[in-house]
């Protein structure tokens, strides 16, 4: 008789539990307004895609948001660290959205100095209480290009422990892993683009930043 009664406890607790491992949203909605800020280099500025089709203006396409779109071609991690004082000042940031270290990683600068910047920037975004959020960058590897196994570099994990930044991965593994999806061997072409900006536009809904228009 107890054993029945404590598996009958336990089937009426399940749902709960359920409920609560599922993974609900963490953040609170931006308005349908909202200014959005990406600080990063030539992925984000859209080389290798016709103009409109990079992600950021597809991802103010899909969500309706005020995109301000700081990728500059050939930027560092500490390029973006002394541009970031003049959009702060510049812009009303509701959000920024950091995507920097892949030239750090082609121009084999130590990884220690590239967390060190991108973990100032972070912190400097934070300081000045503008909500921030975190792009892995795949670390360079050709054997890893050619057979589709990027993976994003781990300091990026690490950084988002560290700061309690939420991390988006695998944006852009999936597509540098994929020759369909490149422009050439480090930017995303038309389409991948367009895949970068619809995975991007669902973690953002995941993670509670965009509501279902």
């Amino acid at each position: 008789m107890k054993l029945q009664h404590g598996l009958a406890a336990l089937l009426m607790m399940l749902p709960l539990w359920l409920g609560a491992c599922s993974k609900a949203p963490q953040y609170a909605p931006l308005a349908e307004d909202a200014t959005v800020v990406i600080l990063g280099d030539s992925l984000s500025y859209g080389t290798g895609a016709g103009n409109g089709e990079d992600y950021p203006s597809l991802l103010a396409d899909g969500t309706g948001w005020h995109i301000v779109n700081a990728g500059v071609p050939g930027d560092t991690s500490a390029g973006g660290l002394e541009r970031l004082p003049e959009l702060l000042d510049t812009h009303e940031i509701d959000l920024l959205i950091v995507a920097l270290g892949g030239n750090d990683f082609l121009r084999r600068v130590p990884p220690d100095q590239t967390s060190d910047n991108l973990r100032a920037i972070l912190t400097e975004a934070q300081d000045a209480g503008v909500q921030t959020l975190l792009l892995a960058i795949p670390q360079p590897s050709a054997f890893g290009a050619a057979t589709g196994l990027l993976s994003d570099h781990a300091l990026y994990r690490q950084l988002a422990e560290e700061t309690g930044v939420p991390l988006i991965e695998d944006l852009f593994t999936e597509v540098l892993s994929k020759n369909s999806l490149k422009a050439d061997p480090i930017h995303p072409n038309a389409a991948g683009h367009r895949l970068v900006a619809e995975k991007l536009q669902a973690a953002l809904r995941q993670a509670g930043f965009l509501i279902q228009r």
